[in-house]
């Protein structure tokens, strides 16, 4: 009986692994779009002059690389005409302007000449705040054992504002992002929070702030939504293309990914009591 049951096993493991196969997934691979990462961050107290802005296209899924675009003229331009040239100097897909000139509430026009099609798009570069304190307490989390860190800032009076927010901990590769409405704390005291259960004393936490569009507050919540909150794992449903404000004067149905926009950013460095 012993010995009928070691046959046994030994014959499902060779069935088991005689059955397996490598499947092949053919996916289709669409045509590639153009890629733009333009955030121009002005920087409370500094010249704001050196700015990029980043090209690449999309790719294949399985594709380990991001192809960068270096073929491109890329212009911003702004309501005086004046125009500011973003060029190539040095890493493939990094476009420089070192003599940029940030005015609030200033409208700009970016233009890219791509492939012999046009693409543009025009915003405005809005104001940010300044963080008045920072509170830390040492009892958060559902176990009371996090350090919690919060920036106040006052809302910008008297219009509907919205926040684009970065946290930069540095136990994480990547930072943490989010979006703030000013809906039910109109020109009151606001704040934005983190916690973590790793801060120690003389660790550093780096805030930034940045004052942005309607427009891109909607865009950025569906980016963070896909990114993790409604993700499900690799059997989910696909998550959308989100389009940005770049479009295509050459031919409409072949827009770029991406996003054009201007701020005052607000950082502020705190260091774990």
């Amino acid at each position: 009986m012993k010995k009928l049951h070691i046959l046994t096993l030994l014959l499902s493991l060779f069935l088991f692994t005689n059955c397996e196969k490598v499947i092949d997934v053919d996916l289709d691979t669409a045509p590639p779009r153009l890629v733009v990462e333009a955030s121009i961050n002005w920087v409370k107290d500094t010249p704001g002059n050196l700015q990029f802005i980043r090209l690449s296209t999309t790719t294949g899924y399985f594709s380990t690389e991001i192809p960068k675009v270096t073929t491109a003229i890329v212009t911003v331009t702004n309501s005086d005409g004046t125009i500011f040239n973003f060029e190539q100097i040095s890493e493939p897909g990094i476009y420089v302007c070192s003599n940029f000139v940030p005015v609030l509430n200033e409208s700009y026009v970016l233009t890219i000449l791509y492939e012999g099609e046009i693409y543009t798009s025009t915003e405005k570069l809005l104001a940010t705040p300044d963080v008045k304190r920072v509170e830390q307490r040492n009892d958060a989390g559902v176990l009371g054992d996090a350090t919690e860190v919060k920036f106040f800032f006052d809302d910008i009076p008297n219009e509907t504002n919205f926040y684009f927010l970065g946290i930069f901990d540095p136990y994480k590769v990547i930072p943490e992002y989010g979006v703030l409405e000013d809906r039910f704390f109109q020109n009151n005291e606001m704040f934005g929070l983190y916690f973590s259960d790793k801060f120690k004393t003389g660790d550093t936490l780096t805030f930034t702030m940045n004052g942005v569009s309607q427009q891109y507050f909607n865009y950025t919540n569906i980016l963070l939504a896909q990114a993790g909150i409604t993700s499900a794992g690799p059997f989910s449903t696909p998550t959308t293309t989100v389009r940005g404000n770049i479009i295509n004067q050459t031919d409409f149905n072949n827009f770029a990914l991406g996003y054009f926009r201007l701020s005052e950013t607000v950082v502020e460095e705190y260091v774990i009591e």
